[in-house]
């Protein structure tokens, strides 16, 4: 058996890998380079570098600006983005992805149905759809305010308020996460139900200008300002919620 377990090791490809582990700092990109390496199937020779000087001496040898490095057949590949490019994965940033909004509506959903349990015994209720709608706009105006530089930055690629009046890229997740919590609440209609109409009618309507009559096209800034969301149908999706919400309040 140990013989076979060697024959197997020796079968495997090596790669070589250079990264930061310093008694105060381990490179987590380091360690991330690493398991893909070996999830890859590779052997992997693990050189770390344990000092600055190290460090330093080792980036002026390879003229690079960061580690880790990896190296495959003699090659450089590159560091942790690099490595994944190689073997074909995703990297963030490169392409556009629908996950994040999707991740934020699946957890409200859930949140809202657990919520109509804990007041009705039952998750199918009206109150649920409303809750629903109510947590996911709290949710992205809290995303949003994350960073809101980096929110307005985006926002003002398509928004048309804000384009004429910069200020509002800065009110919009207040006003967003405002009418969320009010309506989740049930408190303030008169607020929270205007407020919900302009910021979603105006929203939906850069939407439809920058993507289908403009054809841009752009990331949304929904998510935050460093969402990898295109703008287009979600985006859209939560500017007519918003709307709906504020119509099925003020009908009732």
């Amino acid at each position: 058996m140990a013989t076979a377990a060697a024959a197997r090791s020796a079968a495997r490809p090596t790669a070589v890998l250079y990264r930061m582990v310093m008694p105060t700092h381990i490179c987590p990109f380091g360690l991330k380079a690493r398991h893909l390496l070996r999830a890859e199937g590779y052997q992997v020779e693990d050189h770390w570098l344990t000092t600055r000087e190290q460090q330093d001496a080792f980036k002026r040898e390879h003229d690079v600006a960061t580690t880790p490095q990896a190296f495959i057949a003699g090659e450089r590949v590159g560091g942790y983005d690099d490595l994944r490019r190689f073997f074909g994965g995703p990297v963030r940033g490169d392409e556009t992805s629908y996950t994040p909004v999707v991740a934020v509506f699946a957890t409200t959903a859930l949140l809202a149905l657990a919520a109509s349990v804990a007041a009705f015994g039952t998750p199918w209720t009206s109150q649920a759809g409303k809750w629903f709608v109510a947590f996911s706009m709290a949710v992205l105006a809290m995303l949003k305010l994350q960073d809101i530089e980096r929110f307005s930055t985006m926002f003002l690629n398509y928004d048309l308020l804000a384009r004429r009046w910069v200020p509002y890229a800065y009110v919009y997740p207040f006003a967003e996460g405002l009418a969320g919590v009010l309506m989740a609440s049930g408190r303030l209609p008169w607020l929270s139900v205007p407020v919900a109409l302009f910021i979603g009618g105006v929203g939906a309507a850069s939407v439809v200008k920058a993507v289908y009559i403009d054809r841009r096209e752009l990331k949304c800034a929904c998510v935050g300002g460093a969402s990898p969301v295109p703008l287009g149908v979600l985006s859209l999706t939560e500017n007519v919620m918003m709307v709906a919400m504020a119509a099925w309040v003020l009908a009732r």
